[in-house]
């Protein structure tokens, strides 16, 4: 069929490929199964052939996906040291590799990378697209990337990965169906009733109009086994075979069966692809594999997996599916661990624990060492990839089977495992219980790095507690035997807990401790325990106010990060960078960062506490919806924690919302929640916090002696002397909120700057107070705003007349050349100005009153 109403896409394709002479682009192909993406793909790779090299790579629907899958058909095309490095090498050493190869495109001046339907992506490859697009400035290529929006989860890693390419280098195309007079065109005006059946999807219309009856089967299934049953019968045993292999079938797995073949080939049952046949599109493939019979299907998995066997160099993930789908326990025991480590090996964590919790259900009757072996593998694996309830079980059910087996190291490294885990999954006495325990059990053992190990694991907890006097003990412990045993991993974590627990205390000695622990571990290639220091750095500097040492370190260490793909510590300190930009007031620079932390793969405990107490104030300051329910969500996971750093970020969170609602009762109760354990640990910044809500519920008349001096200043009157002292760190809100307590020309002032921030419930509740005051009350929002009936600015309009027209936030952002984050921020006002909860009733209630 030929393509028809494709050309605007294509030559959008097009025009990002041109561009690609000022640095790399990414196009982003969407549309539902069967929209065409692959046939405009391919219609674009050939046209862009003699201007371009193409590269292609697909992700396939196994049981377990393929460790970087799509890579690996890169690879072989490429060869050399990518292919050579890809079974075998570090994750890092493979992308650095092809980011090599792709900007020294052989016999080309520019590259296309194509990777296809990465609905089905591992782990490890949506860390790739991430890293390519982090990079493809440097170099002249093309990635284009497709997958079905259909069958995307809300919470699919793709969508965050997708936000996180860059805006100016990236285009979102949407594949929409046929319309009616594309589908009439191919099938006649006198057939109406194809458009009806197949409702423009191009793949439906394609297997319709091939089909020989005149009747149009009622589904894609009855559609293929219709076509199918025309062919003779060795024809449909291949079909049959075929089905079962995802992606496509090789030509040793149809040995002698030529002539079966090209009849599927000449009906257009099956068509050539790569070296090997496959049926035209996944969900045509699916229809007959789901009309075969249990029986059948496991005979031909097994059929399958005696030739994959045989054959050097398959990826073990597809071992592992057809094991699985022939019912072959041995195999898939043999397999599934194989193709775990390899996966954990090249970062695809979540692929890993996949692979290991099939093969653990078959492993009841082997060995308790073997068994164990597995479950600790498991249970790393599932830690790396974010898995917190199966990461602890795992590591549970192996201690057990450690503690029948009498091995004291074993074990103790199993508790100490299970006190990270714990305090990793918001568990911090849970924490301590197996910190102590794995002391207990191998102090009694011949001590080593075991050890070591575990007296920084109890540095760390301490230091976490704001115990710090314990944590420089117990890690200066760990230090002396770590060196004893020449264990640098564990010499380099006790520098760590030691020098954050000294910050912590405003110790001087404490920066710079991280910064030499950073730099020993950097030398020593221990990029976790790097990222480590400078992420406490950063953090400690955030809550202690020391703002310019905050940035400093935040410009420094997120590069750092996201090179190295430590995204769980990036998110957490994109919150802790999003708080800096609260305060001083670049409130869309906040935004992004806020999003950025939040968008992604589900995070276990309260890492993400500081993202969701700033999007929280951010909502309830600018009047939109949502930031009850962030709050919440942050007290659930901050409280339970139990620890300074997320508790108070939570109390002042709630004592702020509560305050702006007018319920004093209930702001005092949170942040007099929040002070108690500030006062317990002495962190000044937060005990003044804590007690300025406190004062300002009429809960609090003098500040102590601890607080930090801008909040001691405003408590004691001297409203002045704490707006200039706010002026000093460059602290744009706070200012304002002392000013607010000034005169008429300060909290004139004070409103200039709520407007400015577009922080409206704050200004509505200083302007009731100076009301009950007494005094001038300055005049509200600009003009533009106040003549819109609901109050939208005159962005906002343009925004809400855009998504009436059914763009997405991406389109829009394109049209008003603007981030998408900046989009998704006017989208939250409009929709909360409005009082509705989605985009189409927004829509809806701008015609209604006349707004567009």
């Amino acid at each position: 069929m030929d393509l028809l109403e494709r050309s605007d896409e294509l030559a959008v394709l097009h025009r990002l490929l041109a561009e690609t002479t000022a640095g790399g682009r990414v196009a982003v192909l969407s549309g539902e199964a069967g929209a065409g993406k692959s046939a405009l793909a391919t219609a674009f790779a050939e046209a862009a052939g003699p201007r371009a090299h193409v590269l292609w790579g697909a992700c396939d629907p196994l049981l377990t996906p393929r460790a970087l899958g799509p890579l690996h058909d890169i690879a072989r095309v490429l060869g050399g040291r990518l292919r050579d490095r890809i079974g075998d090498g570090v994750r890092s050493e493979v992308f650095d590799l092809l980011l090599e190869a792709l900007d020294r495109p052989p016999q080309a001046a520019r590259t296309v990378v194509v990777l296809e339907d990465l609905h089905w992506a591992d782990e490890a490859t949506l860390d790739m697209v991430a890293f390519l697009g982090r990079r493809l400035a440097l170099c002249r290529a093309l990635l284009l990337l497709t997958y079905r929006d259909d069958e995307l989860a809300p919470d699919h890693r793709l969508r965050s990965v997708l936000a996180g390419l860059p805006p100016d280098r990236s285009r979102r195309v949407i594949l929409p169906p046929l319309s009616r007079a594309a589908v009439d065109r191919l099938a006649g005006r006198d057939r109406p009733e194809v458009y009806e059946v197949t409702g423009g999807n191009p793949l439906l219309v394609t297997e319709v109009l091939s089909a020989e009856s005149a009747d149009i089967p009622p589904t894609v299934r009855d559609l293929v086994l219709s076509r199918l049953a025309t062919l003779g019968e060795s024809a449909r045993a291949v079909a049959r075979l075929v089905s079962v292999v995802p992606a496509r079938a090789e030509a040793d797995l149809l040995a002698g069966r030529a002539e079966a073949v090209d009849e599927c080939l000449a009906r257009g049952v099956l068509t050539i692809s790569g070296d090997g046949v496959a049926f035209r599109h996944e969900l045509l493939r699916r229809a007959v594999e789901g009309a075969l019979s249990p029986v059948r299907r496991k005979a031909l998995h097994a059929e399958v997996l005696s030739v994959l066997i045989e054959r050097p160099g398959v990826d073990p993930a597809r071992l592992v599916h057809h094991a699985h789908h022939a019912g072959d326990a041995k195999a898939t025991l043999h397999w599934a661990p194989i193709a775990a480590r390899r996966a954990a090996q090249l970062g695809a964590y979540r692929q890993a624990a996949a692979h290991y919790a099939t093969a653990l259900p078959l492993a009841a009757d082997r060995p308790a060492e073997e068994r164990a072996e597995l479950l600790e593998e498991y249970s790393l694996a599932a830690y790396h990839g974010g898995l917190g309830a199966e990461a602890i079980d795992a590591r549970r059910a192996a201690l057990g089977l450690r503690e029948e087996l009498g091995d004291p190291l074993r074990i103790g490294d199993d508790l100490r495992w299970m006190a990270r885990l714990s305090w990793w999954n918001g568990r911090p006495d849970d924490a301590r219980r197996y910190g102590w325990r794995a002391v207990a059990v191998l102090e009694a053992a011949p001590h080593g790095r075991e050890l070591a190990a575990a007296y920084s694991n109890l540095s760390q907890l301490f230091m976490l507690g704001n115990e710090e006097r314990a944590g420089i003990e117990w890690g200066r412990r760990a230090l002396d035997l770590a060196r004893l045993t020449g264990d640098l991993n564990t010499e380099v974590h006790a520098m760590v807990n030691i020098a954050s627990a000294q910050q912590q205390i405003g110790d001087p000695e404490g920066v710079t401790g991280l910064l030499a622990a950073y730099d020993r571990a950097i030398s020593a290639g221990l990029d976790d325990h790097a990222g480590r220091a400078l992420v406490n750095l950063a953090s400690v500097a955030d809550d202690r106010y020391d703002l310019d040492l905050a940035e400093d370190t935040f410009r420094r260490v997120l590069p750092f990060l996201l090179a190295r793909d430590l995204d769980g510590y990036a998110r957490h300190l994109l919150g802790h960078k999003a708080h800096v930009e609260l305060i001083r007031g670049d409130w869309a620079a906040a935004d992004e960062d806020v999003e950025q932390s939040i968008s992604g793969v589900p995070m276990p405990g309260a890492f993400l506490v500081p993202s969701m107490t700033v999007r929280a104030l951010l909502r309830a300051r600018r009047g939109t919806p949502g930031a009850h329910q962030d709050a919440d969500a942050a007290a659930e996971r901050g409280y339970r924690a139990g620890e300074v750093q997320f508790v108070v970020p939570v109390a002042i969170t709630l004592a702020e919302l509560h305050w702006l609602d007018g319920d004093l009762e209930r702001s005092a109760a949170e942040a007099e929640r929040g002070y108690r354990l500030a006062l317990e640990v002495g962190q000044p910044w937060f005990i003044g916090e804590l007690a300025f809500w406190l004062w300002r519920c009429g809960r609090l008349d003098k500040a102590p002696e601890e607080a930090a001096e801008p909040f001691r200043l405003l408590i004691a009157g001297d409203w002045r002397g704490a707006a200039d002292a706010w002026q000093a760190k460059g602290c744009t809100y706070p200012r304002a909120e002392a000013l607010s307590y000034g005169d008429a020309d300060a909290t004139a002032e004070a409103l200039r700057i709520y407007e400015r921030l577009g922080a409206v419930v704050p200004a509505r509740r200083l302007r009731g107070l100076l009301r009950e005051r007494g005094l001038p009350v300055p005049r509200g929002p600009r003009p533009a705003t106040t003549t819109d009936p609901v109050g939208l600015t005159g962005r906002q309009r343009e925004v809400l007349a855009l998504l009436a027209e059914g763009l997405s936030n991406a389109e829009i952002a394109a049209r008003l050349t603007v981030s998408a984050k900046t989009v998704d921020h006017h989208v939250s006002a409009v929709l909360g100005k409005l009082g509705v909860p989605n985009r189409g009733q927004a829509a809806a209630e701008a015609r209604r009153r006349g707004l567009i």
